[in-house]
């Protein structure tokens, strides 16, 4: 049995340029008891001094493993492989090649690419970063309240200990999710229910962490502030019923006296945003922090594809909000309403041509050949009269138009033993199209906000939204998909889109949001080794023009052809592909994918920088993905009488922040004592590397650059900052000479955390 193993080894070794091997023993599912572990130990020593008590075999054998140091560690194999080569630390490098970039997509047999866990139980990778974003969100409201709440000594009041344990409990819950069976997809449906319902639980909990920081923080008198579990001053405006369901808007009841809106920015820059409510009455005044009207668009709130409710209407306007701050608007009902209808024409099989609605303009129209257009002062969009998709962009600041045609596909699995499951991606061939036998119902909305083309598929509710604004959020489209396989039978359905950009077989995706990489299609591999994950980005490009596609949600993405990007969206799988899970994907849900695509013109780019491995987004579109990951929260306070008098903004910074930096996080720390909070808090940032070959100007950025340069003293309006020292990113180890700092300084791509404390 010894020389059978040695012969093993012996001939795995020749697959390395040294001697030495190391021979991991074990897997995910072993050492569960104490008495296997031993066993195996004592097992393999005998083998060891078997072989080694034969000078004749040459063989030197130590038992490397990775679970326990006595044994021999990992910096035992690198020395012994330093010592047979006589190389030092300095030397090592030269000898052995160097491997950069990452591993995706790995294969471990066969054509068995681990691509499908991109892309599977998408619902929960959109619940997971709908989580990370009310948590930070409450992370810095709750630091700046605690701040607060201690510079007016009302400590006694605040349930700082109490929300302060919810915070906890929403970090680890995310963080949980983040195991590599969690936000994978890759777990039995049992486990995803327990999963699912932490995260559900923790959105719960961090919406009045929230509310409870805002109410304080925007109160004029803080000697009134009073805490009421039984009557919160605030709520959020969209309620989620269970873990497996969508979050819905609720009705905002209008009187003549004011209902106050607050709304909260989460962005470390200042920020023009389209927020939307629903409310119950259409007669309605808006009046803006400083108390002047604002333009609003009035729209119908739906029943399905063609019926309009009465019983709610949706209201639109751009706020405009500080960095990390609140805005207090005012909502009216009023007799004569200034705000402006939306006007709707519905593209349907047998209309009536006129639809007859109290209020609303509705023109219904038979599906046609002719194009339905919208358009802002940035682009102008062209779609199918007959299938309601996009075909057409014209950019006006070039006058350019760019085919971009959106189309929806179907993967099905191989006929073969193996098939498709939670981690492998196995089709049967190239993606065939959606096909529909009637046109869909297809309803157009123009209105002084927004306008948008929805198209009612039977398995995708696909909406492409363009806003009417200036600035950031006029300059992409937003575009949104519910979708529901559960009917469907080994299938994952895909969203293509289709340009004239010439990219050659190259594509980019980001890594955790951190890195662009650069991804190369190779048509010698199958289509599912041709699948990358994305997490916040992907993009294609030729010398002139960069689609982006940004991303709410972790999903996989390709691009199969020259000039096409496709993402996965939703995958049903009937069985198990025999990778540890036990089990297929049968648990799909209605779940909403949101995106949005940004198209830029390119200047100055040179032939040999498409060959570099490096790639960088736009500033605009850094802040086009902050926009999309972090939206605006909307929050209504519970009555319209009583309510104390509030400041017009809560303005915690006195500017917007440089735009290539970002505030990771600011989460109070716990002191060393109890589960409480402590005095100080970590401050993570993060300076975004960006291409500085795309024009900033005319973007409606509100922020500059600063060379990543940051004075303390100018950063806090509300607060004084008493101490920042820099620490690791860990917040386990400072510096040897670590001393109070006044400014900081950062290099692009790093992040670096401090601790601070907040007067």
């Amino acid at each position: 049995r010894a020389w059978m193993i040695l012969d093993q080894y012996r001939k795995k070794s020749k697959l390395f340029r040294t001697k030495v091997l190391l021979a991991p023993l074990g897997d995910d599912f072993r050492y569960a008891e104490s008495s296997e572990w031993d066993q195996q130990y004592q097992n393999y020593q005998k083998l060891f001094d078997y072989m080694n008590s034969h000078p004749d075999w040459h063989v030197k054998a130590i038992i490397f493993v990775f679970i326990q140091a006595q044994f021999g560690t990992l910096s035992d194999y690198f020395e012994a492989l330093r010592k047979e080569n006589n190389l030092g630390e300095k030397h090592s490098n030269s000898f052995f090649p160097v491997l950069s970039g990452d591993f995706f997509t790995y294969a471990d047999r066969d054509h068995h690419y681990w691509s499908g866990y991109f892309t599977s139980r998408p619902f929960y990778k959109r619940l997971d970063r709908v989580l990370e974003s009310y948590l930070r969100a409450a992370e810095i409201l709750y630091s700046f309240a605690l701040a607060e709440s201690s510079k007016n000594e009302m400590m006694s009041v605040f349930p700082s200990v109490h929300n302060y344990k919810l915070l906890i409990e929403a970090r680890r819950n995310l963080g949980l999710f983040q195991h590599h069976d969690a936000i994978t997809g890759t777990s039995k449906d049992w486990v995803v229910v327990d999963y699912g319902t932490r995260l559900f639980h923790s959105i719960l909990n961090l919406k009045k962490v929230i509310i409870d920081s805002a109410h304080i923080l925007i109160l004029k008198d803080k000697g009134a502030y009073s805490y009421d579990t039984s009557a919160p001053f605030l709520k959020m405006d969209d309620v989620q019923s269970s873990q497996d369901s969508l979050p819905r808007k609720t009705i905002i009841q209008l009187t003549s006296q004011p209902r106050y809106l607050l709304v909260y920015n989460p962005m470390e820059q200042e920020r023009f945003s389209v927020v939307s409510v629903n409310v119950n009455s259409p007669k309605v005044k808006l009046l803006s922090p400083l108390g002047k009207s604002v333009a609003v668009q009035i729209s119908a709130v739906w029943d399905g594809a063609t019926t309009v409710s009465h019983e709610a209407y949706q209201i639109s306007f751009v706020a405009h909000l500080p960095p990390l701050g609140l805005g207090v608007y005012q909502l009216l009902e009023v007799q004569s309403s200034e705000s402006v209808l939306a006007d709707y024409t519905i593209y349907m099989k047998n209309s009536r041509q006129e639809k007859l609605d109290g209020l609303f303009k509705i023109k219904e129209m038979e599906n046609s050949v002719d194009n339905i257009i919208l358009e802002n002062s940035y682009m102008k969009l062209w779609f199918s009269g007959l299938s309601g998709l996009l075909e057409k962009i014209n950019t006006k600041e070039d006058g350019k138009n760019h085919q971009m045609k959106v189309e929806f596909a179907w993967y099905g699995t191989t006929s073969n033993r193996d098939k498709s499951g939670a981690y492998l991606f196995l089709p049967d061939g190239d993606a065939k199209p959606y096909i529909f036998t009637d046109p869909p119902v297809i309803r157009v909305t123009h209105g002084r906000i927004f306008s948008e083309v929805v198209c009612f598929f039977h398995h995708v509710t696909h909406t492409m939204r363009l806003y009417k604004v200036q600035g950031l959020e006029g300059q992409s489209v937003e575009v949104s998909n519910i979708v529901d396989i559960r009917g469907e039978y080994n299938r994952e359905l895909a969203m293509r889109i289709s340009s004239d950009i010439n990219s050659q077989n190259k594509f980019y995706t980001d890594l955790n949001g951190y890195q662009i990489q650069p991804r190369l299609t190779m048509s010698k591999l199958p289509v599912q080794a041709n699948i990358y994950p994305m997490t916040t980005m992907a993009y294609i490009q030729d010398v002139g023009v960069r689609l982006t596609l940004h991303s709410a949600q972790s999903l996989g993405v390709a691009s199969m052809k020259n000039g096409q990007l496709e993402v996965i969206m939703d995958r049903r799988l009937m069985q198990d592909d025999n990778r540890g899970l036990g089990q297929g994907v049968q648990d799909n849900k209605i779940t909403a994918n949101l995106f949005r695509l940004l198209l830029e013109r390119r200047h100055g780019t040179d032939v040999n920088e498409e060959k570099t491995a490096v790639s960088f987004p736009s500033l605009l579109s850094h802040m086009t993905s902050s926009f999309l990951n972090y939206p605006v929260i909307p929050m209504t306070t519970y009555s319209d009488s009583g309510v104390p008098e509030m400041l017009n903004t809560f303005s915690p910074l006195m500017s917007s922040m440089p735009c290539d930096m970002h505030i990771v996080n600011l989460r109070t720390i716990q002191s060393k004592v109890d589960t409480e909070p402590s005095d100080e808090a970590a401050l993570i940032l993060h300076r975004k590397g960006f291409d500085c070959r795309f024009s900033n100007r005319d973007m409606g950025l509100f922020c500059s650059t600063t060379q990543g340069k940051i004075k303390m003293h100018k950063l806090f309006n509300k607060f004084r900052v008493e101490s920042l020292e820099p620490v690791s990113l860990s917040l386990m180890h400072s510096p040897l000479d670590a001393r109070n700092i006044s400014e900081i300084n950062m290099s692009s791509m790093e992040i670096n955390t401090f601790r601070i404390r907040l007067r």
